[in-house]
Order: C-alpha cells, then sequence, then structure tokens
C-alpha cells in the first residue's frame, strides 16, 4: 500500500472536483477510500451524503482546553505548538515504546476515511479523515494478558492552552476504550483531515476518532497510550457521570438528561435545515454491533 505525503494530496477545490465528477460516474465516495473492503463497508454509510465544508469542519469545534466556545479553539490555538511532539505507550505492555509524530507518519500508511462525527449536543459533521487503524500502532507494544482497556491522555500545557487554567474539567484530558473496541479496524488514529495537516483546533498532530461514539470519546492532542487492567475513568465520567457514561455509544434511544438524542442536524446545512433521524452506533452497526452482544445498552449507555 503506497504512503501517502500530504505534499501530494489534492488541494481543497481540485478535491471537491474531483468527488463531484465521481458522483457523476456512478462511484461511490468510499471507492476513494484505500484500505480493506472492510473500511468500505464501513464508509457506505457516508456515501450519499455531502461532506461538510471545512471551513465548518475547522471553526466549529468542542476543544474545552482552549475554551468553552465553539469559535475558541481556532480563535486561541493557532500559536499553539505541535512539534517537537511525542507519543508514548506504556502499562500493561511487554515493551514501553516512545515515537515522535513524524516517526509515527513514517511508520504506517495514511488512509483517507470519510466517517461521521456525532456530538452530543445534537449536531454532526461527515468529514474526511487522513489516518490509520490504531490498532496497528497499539500492536507494536505488545500488550499483554492483563491489557483490558485502553487509557488515553492528552497534553498538560495551560500556558498554551488557557481552557486548562480553569476547572472546567480535570486536566489532562482522558478517554478510554475497551481494548477490543481499541483494537477494532474502524478506531483511527488521526492526523490530517480534507487531505490537509490536521489543525490546531481539530487536535494537532494526533487525535482519534472513534466513528461509532459520540465526539467526546476521540481524545485531541495525545501524548500519552496507557494499556490497562480496569476501566478508567474518563474526563466526562468524572465531571458528570450521570449523563457521560464509559461507553457512549451513539444510540438514538438513549436521551442525554438534558436533551433528545434521537436526531442531529447536519452542520453547514443551515440554522433552519430539518434534522434527520440519528442512527444506532452513529449507522456503523453492521461493523459493530457484535462487539456489545447481549449487553444492556440503556443501562451502559
Amino acid at each position: 500500500m503506497k504512503k501517502i505525503k500530504f505534499s501530494e494530496i489534492t488541494p481543497e477545490k481540485i478535491y471537491l472536483k474531483r468527488r463531484d465528477f465521481i458522483k457523476k460516474l456512478g462511484l461511490s465516495t468510499s471507492s476513494l477510500m484505500v484500505g480493506q473492503n472492510f473500511l468500505n463497508s464501513a464508509n457506505a454509510s457516508t456515501q450519499n451524503l455531502e461532506l461538510t465544508e471545512y471551513r465548518y469542519i475547522s471553526t466549529y469545534n468542542n476543544y474545552y482546553e482552549f475554551g468553552t466556545r465553539k469559535s475558541d479553539p481556532v480563535e486561541k490555538s493557532q500559536n499553539f505548538k505541535t512539534s517537537p511532539w511525542s507519543l508514548t505507550i506504556d502499562g500493561e505492555v511487554e515493551k514501553k515504546i516512545t515515537l515522535t509524530v513524524d516517526e509515527i507518519k513514517n511508520s504506517f500508511p495514511i488512509e483517507e476515511r470519510i466517517y461521521r462525527l456525532r456530538c452530543v449536543e445534537g449536531w454532526s459533521m461527515i468529514i474526511p479523515w487522513m489516518g490509520f487503524s490504531l490498532s496497528k500502532l497499539l500492536e507494536k507494544a505488545s500488550p499483554n494478558s492483563k491489557a483490558k482497556f485502553v487509557e488515553f491522555t492528552s497534553v498538560y500545557d495551560p500556558e498554551q492552552m488557557p481552557g486548562q487554567r480553569y476547572p472546567i474539567l480535570q486536566w489532562p484530558y482522558k478517554e478510554g476504550l475497551r481494548i477490543d473496541e481499541a483494537m477494532h479496524p474502524l478506531t483511527t488514529m488521526v492526523t490530517g483531515l480534507y487531505g490537509k495537516e490536521l489543525p490546531n483546533q481539530n487536535g494537532a498532530p494526533l487525535r482519534l476518532i472513534v466513528p461509532w461514539k459520540y465526539g467526546f470519546k476521540s481524545a485531541k492532542a495525545i501524548v500519552n497510550i496507557k494499556f490497562v487492567e480496569r476501566m478508567p475513568t474518563s474526563s466526562w465520567m468524572r465531571a458528570s457521570p450521570r449523563e457521560y457514561g464509559f461507553y457512549s455509544n451513539v444510540n438514538p434511544r438513549v436521551d442525554h438528561p438534558r436533551w433528545s438524542q434521537a436526531s442531529e442536524r447536519v452542520i453547514g446545512s443551515g440554522i433552519l435545515s430539518e434534522r434527520i433521524p440519528t442512527a444506532i452506533f452513529n449507522g456503523y452497526g453492521e461493523e459493530v454491533a457484535s462487539l456489545y452482544s447481549g449487553m444492556d445498552l440503556k443501562k451502559n449507555f
């Protein structure tokens, strides 16, 4: 599989024209994706939807490290330094490893993955992410038999991240997945979007995307990945366990205590646009429902 350099990726205007041309030929957007048939199948859930424009993806963000307003991340992150940067994988592993961002990008072929990002407030975006399956990176550390969960820790740098100067959450930001969720092929380590380097406001230089879960599960600016034996307590679980559970799978039948999750508004479609029904597992049920066989998804929200 060919490795894609960001310098070789098509500029956005041409990129959009290329997609329009392919649609006219009757091909789906999933045919553009580099990867296995399994991932092409997952991409099918977004193939008939328009990509969210880059201007919305890069200016309407949840990233409390920079502030609580949607515009705070883009306004306050532009001088955030993402180089040098390294990621450590440790905990219940055979070998602790530390890799720089360049080492990570040069070690794995970068794929385009078109996933819906669904946020708990009721909005969504269709985003062409650039990245690779997280499992490829985790396997390098050889988790041992005690490893049952994976904990992700974001950078702590209040000098550069003004939101961390306030106790909005317990810093640094932490998230967690069950090990089989983390190893699932759809779980992606993201290095870019829309054929560009990942913007600071979107979690540069390394962020997670777990497409069947609500957006807050996808940790940004990751500096540590730890294999652990017990379920980790994520930042939002700690802040409000009644509202934010460990699993946080997109489920239209489980309401947030303060609003319904049955429908969503696609960003960029207009503030008065019709809301669309939310799909179980964000539309990726065919690929991931087996992970939760026999579980009460209302109790394990």
